[in-house]
C-alpha cells in the first residue's frame, strides 16, 4: 500500500511570497518503484469512479497537470502527447487534473474532439490522489488552491517505472511528451 508523504511548509503571508512559492517548492517525492495510490478519481461525472491502482495493470502513462484549460496544459503539454507518434505504444494514458469531472470532460472534448488519441481525462477534485503522490503545491496566487505539479509517470504493473516531475512545478520541459515517450 502506498503511504502518503506530506511536505509541511509555513504559509507565506505576502502576495510576493505566495507568487514566489508558485514556482519554487521542494522536489516532488514520487519516485521510481512507488505504487500508484489507491484512490478514486472521476471521469466525466461524479459517479464514474476510476482507480488507477486497479486500472493500470500493464504499462501506461499518467500525465499530471496543474489545471484543465490552463495555457501551457492546453497549448503544449497535453497536445504534445495527443500528437506523439509513440502514444499508441505507451499503453493506457491518463491525464489527471485537480479539477472536477465536468471540467476535465469538457477539456478532453476540446483537446481531442474525436477521442482518437485514447487519452482519458480524470478529475482529482479533492487533490487526494495528487497529495498521495506528493506533487501538490500551493498555487493559491494563481488558481486559488493547491494544485498538482506538472508531471508524467511511466507506469508498469501498478508501479512507477520512471517519474518526470517539473522542478519549478509548471514548466513543460521534463514532463514533455518527447522526453517521456522518446
Amino acid at each position: 500500500m502506498f503511504a502518503a508523504r506530506r511536505l509541511t511548509t509555513n504559509v507565506p503571508r505576502t502576495l510576493s511570497q505566495r507568487a514566489a512559492l508558485f514556482h519554487s517548492t521542494a522536489p516532488a517525492f514520487v519516485q521510481k518503484g512507488d505504487s500508484i495510490p489507491d484512490f478514486d478519481l472521476v471521469e466525466n461525472s461524479p459517479g464514474n469512479k476510476v482507480n488507477l491502482a486497479k486500472e493500470l495493470k500493464g504499462k501506461g502513462v499518467i500525465i499530471g497537470v496543474p489545471a484543465a484549460f490552463s495555457p501551457a496544459c492546453s497549448s503544449s503539454h497535453v497536445p504534445g502527447y495527443i500528437s506523439h507518434p509513440k502514444l499508441k505504444e505507451a499503453g493506457q494514458v491518463f491525464v489527471v487534473a485537480v479539477n472536477d469531472p465536468f471540467v476535465t470532460k469538457a477539456w478532453g472534448t476540446t483537446l481531442d474532439p474525436s477521442g482518437k488519441s485514447g487519452l482519458r481525462f480524470l478529475g482529482d477534485p479533492s487533490g487526494k490522489f495528487s497529495e498521495a503522490l506528493d506533487v501538490l503545491f500551493d498555487s493559491a496566487s494563481i488558481f486559488g488552491n493547491k494544485r498538482s505539479k506538472r508531471y508524467a509517470l511511466l507506469v508498469e504493473n501498478g508501479k512507477v517505472k520512471e517519474a518526470f516531475v517539473e522542478p519549478d512545478n509548471t514548466s513543460v520541459k521534463v514532463s514533455a511528451a518527447e522526453n517521456v515517450l522518446g
